[in-house]
């Protein structure tokens, strides 16, 4: 039984590499570069593609750059595959405006999985959000189809918005009752996880509390279905951040990883995370702005690095409730 223990500690240090496919910008944090880093802390090896690779986030006044087409995707994606390294553990996506890009991305999944048929692959299906309860598009309506029909069905974990889960599924969220049935319907498309992260749903503690909901449903050996629901409630920060479904997503891949039958555990770190790093930065965004000024899109930067801590050790002040 000791030889046992020792195999499973080494099996548990073994090197767990994520291909993380995202935006990269030279200032800043959002897609990539939300994610790498707590992804490092936290122990795991990532691997980036750049999709595109900009000055800074499109919230700035002006911003310059390159995008990295389907092709160019394909050719560094030979690449690894020529050097026989193409063989992991995660795939985490999140920002896309291209159809033949993120077609190309099912097409790369699809072979790692081959590769690895435990392959996990986490994706952020962004597409849209509600702002004053009228829900918009901001990519291309035509890469609904195909996130709808070709990623979600290829896909272990997503973390859509409501707005997304919505349109992904043809469905209105009004309750949590109604949330909790369009996770189902997700479910059936594939993803084994789904995390809606924010909501329009009113919160039991009031009004300054957001709602997201998470849902994990695991086939036991012999056939059964268990799902396990959680409801989190964190409070509202008053700011506009971005980066923040980029951090979320990527922390979410970490903490399943390490609770891999255990959502509720794996969504209170990656809240908690959140909190302490969006409190960090709307102290430190209003102290450089001023008394009495709005903090503009570079001083709302993630504090990152300086949250260090928080991401790796997270202090649970967000708490789930097992529905």
């Amino acid at each position: 039984r000791a030889g046992l223990g020792a195999g499973a500690a080494m099996e548990s240090e073994r090197e767990c590499r994520v291909l993380s496919i995202q935006s990269h910008v030279v200032r800043g944090y959002v897609g990539n570069k939300a994610a790498t880093f707590p992804l490092q802390v936290l122990g795991f090896e990532v691997d980036t593609v750049n999709s595109v690779q900009f000055s800074n986030h499109t919230g700035y006044a002006h911003w310059k750059g390159q995008v990295l087409n389907s092709d160019e995707l394909h050719e560094l994606y030979e690449g690894l595959k020529l050097n026989k390294v193409n063989r992991y553990d995660y795939v985490l996506t999140g920002y896309t405006r291209d159809t033949s890009f993120l077609a190309m991305v099912v097409d790369i999944v699809q072979e790692l999985k081959q590769q690895n048929s435990n392959l996990v692959y986490v994706c952020d299906p962004v597409m849209g959000d509600k702002w004053n309860g009228e829900g918009s598009m901001y990519v291309p309506k035509d890469l609904l189809p195909v996130y709808r029909d070709k990623v979600v069905p290829v896909a272990d974990i997503i973390t859509p918005n409501q707005f997304e889960a919505e349109l992904l599924t043809g469905r209105k969220i009004h309750t949590e009752e109604e949330a909790l049935e369009v996770m189902d319907m997700l479910h059936a498309m594939g993803p084994e996880t789904v995390v809606i992260t924010s909501s329009d749903l009113q919160a039991p503690l009031g009004n300054d509390y957001l709602i997201a909901l998470g849902s994990h449903r695991k086939t036991k050996a012999d056939g059964t279905k268990m799902t396990q629901r959680i409801r989190m409630e964190s409070p509202k920060v008053d700011a506009v951040f971005v980066g923040t479904g980029d951090l979320f997503a990527a922390m979410l891949l970490a903490w399943t990883h390490k609770h891999p039958n255990n959502l509720k555990v794996a969504c209170e770190k990656t809240v908690s995370a959140m909190q302490h790093v969006l409190q960090r930065t709307i102290k430190s965004a209003k102290a450089q702005a001023g008394e009495g000024n709005k903090p503009n899109s570079a001083q709302l930067e993630l504090r990152m690095v300086q949250s260090k801590k928080d991401i790796e050790n997270p202090e649970i002040i967000v708490k789930a409730t097992v529905l």
